[in-house]
Formats: structure tokens, sequence, C-alpha cells
């Protein structure tokens, strides 16, 4: 939980505040810009809200409890807010975990079964709410860094849980093998993307929503598709060779693990940003 007593003096003054457990993860900034803000090195309020609804959601969503209030007005109505809605069936989790250094995850609803994109913090509110949506029935893995929870969901939703074999995570219910693609559903595909771990893998869904872990991500400060050289665990080369790859297919929506989302108007558009964050990355 934050305390005042801690609060980084960046922050505006008022009800909200960042305290010095904050690790920067960025979801709070990336998710409510309008309230905070990167303030080299961790995270500040930099406006206080007119609306505290957004500002109380980061305050949940922060893995370390590092945001503050005064007042809890509002927070039951946070709290019913997550799964947040992003477009269509597709909606942010929020919750993130420590154990990922914050790492995004997402939820689905279909028809034919929910399914959960990386884990989120296993909290009590999300659950309920996730179980009032129809439950998770798959949960995808994107590499080994962003499983957070991922047994306690198995365990309260009975989902199958899926990665890449060569992340060697043990006991998950399938394994995906080899570069190929995989058709879980016509809906969904999983394309294997190694290199920043040599396991990782996107979600493609109804080939509009690109789920991409630590893959791909936008760079709202160059306003491009980008990805990290420094933060790679595998190879670089690789890591270049899969983005490349995901030109032959098509989304509207980028929607990483860290880094900011990004929607293009249409798959064309994506496609031009793509090879225009690609072009910047191989000079690298």
């Amino acid at each position: 939980m934050a305390q005042r007593a801690k609060a980084f003096p960046e922050n505006a003054p008022g009800p909200f505040f960042v305290d010095t457990s904050c690790i920067d993860c960025g979801t709070c900034y990336t998710f409510a810009p309008e309230v905070y803000r990167d303030a080299d090195g961790h995270s500040a309020v930099h406006a206080q809200p007119a609306d505290p609804q957004r500002a109380l959601m980061s305050l949940l969503a922060c893995p370390t409890g590092s945001i503050g209030t005064d007042g809890k007005v509002g927070m039951r109505e946070a709290l019913a807010a997550f799964p947040s809605p992003i477009e269509d069936e597709v909606s942010w989790c929020g919750f993130t975990s420590e154990d990922s250094y914050g790492a995004w995850s997402y939820f689905i609803r279909r028809p034919q079964g929910n399914v959960l994109m990386d884990s989120p913090r296993a909290a009590p509110p999300l659950l309920k709410n996730l179980a009032a949506a129809g439950g998770v029935a798959q949960m995808v893995l994107s590499h080994r860094d962003d499983v957070a929870d991922h047994a306690r969901f198995h365990e309260h939703f009975g989902c199958q849980r899926i990665a890449h074999a060569d992340e060697h995570l043990q006991g998950l219910e399938h394994y995906i093998t080899g570069t190929g693609v995989t058709a879980l559903a016509p809906d969904l595909k999983i394309i294997p993307t190694p290199g920043h771990t040599a396991g990782s893998l996107c979600l493609l869904y109804r080939d509009s929503f690109l789920f991409t872990g630590d893959t791909l991500w936008w760079n709202p400060e160059l306003a491009i598709l980008s990805a990290s050289k420094r933060y790679n665990w595998h190879n670089w080369n690789t890591q270049l060779k899969s983005l490349e790859r995901l030109l032959d297919f098509e989304f509207r929506w980028v929607l990483p693990g860290h880094g900011a989302p990004h929607r293009a108007e249409s798959a064309q558009a994506m496609r031009a940003e793509l090879e225009r964050g690609l072009k910047r990355l191989k000079a690298l």
C-alpha cells in the first residue's frame, strides 16, 4: 500500500500520489496519461483528475501498490470496471503483477470459450468479474516472463494453458513446437516469434488483434512500432526475422505486454507502420 510519507515530490498537489516503491513499469501512465507521467525512472502524478475513475483503475492495476489516494470514493466502480474494454470483445485485465514487472494481460470474450492472453494478478475482484463474464477456457502465455499467477487461474477456472515448448514452463496442458502457425480455432492463431526469448509467441485474434508479449509494441515518444535490443534475452537477429514474418499477417491492433498498445485504421496502415518500425530497428 502506498504511503503518503514516501510520496515523490514531483507529484502534483492533491489526493493522488505515487510513492518510492514504484518500479516504473509504465502501467499507470500508459493507461491514464492524463493523470500520470514518466518522471525519469519512476511514475508521478502530473495532474489531479477531475473524474477519478481512470486514476483509481490505475491504482488497482499497479503491480506494486505504489499509487495512493486520500479518498476511496469511486473505488467500487473502479473494481467493477475490469476487464476494461478496448474494442469489441477484447479487454485489458488490469491488476498487473510484480512477478511480470507489470506486464499487461488481455481478456477475449468469445462464445466458443473465453481466452486470457498472459496472466494478470489473481486478485479476487478480477477473478469474480471474469467468472461473471463466463470464466476462462484457455490462457495463452507469450513467454516465460509474463506468466505471473497462471497456476492460480488454472486452479480457479480449469483453463488450458498454452505456451511454446522452448520456454520450458513445466506442467502446462498444451505446448506449441516449431515455428509453424497453430490454429487454436478459426479465429485464433498462434504465431511463434522467437527472439526476445527462445519460445516467444504472438496470438492473432480475428485477423485484427495481435497480442505480442514483449516482441513488439508502440513507442509513443517516437510514434513508431518498436522492440528492445537492450532487453533481448535470446537473439536480436532472430527477433528481427520474427518481426519480418508478421508482415505476412493482417491486424489492426498491436497489444503488448510492455510498451503502449497501438491501433491503426486498417491492416494496410498497420503493415506500413511495421515496415517503418523494422527499418529503424534494423539500423540499431
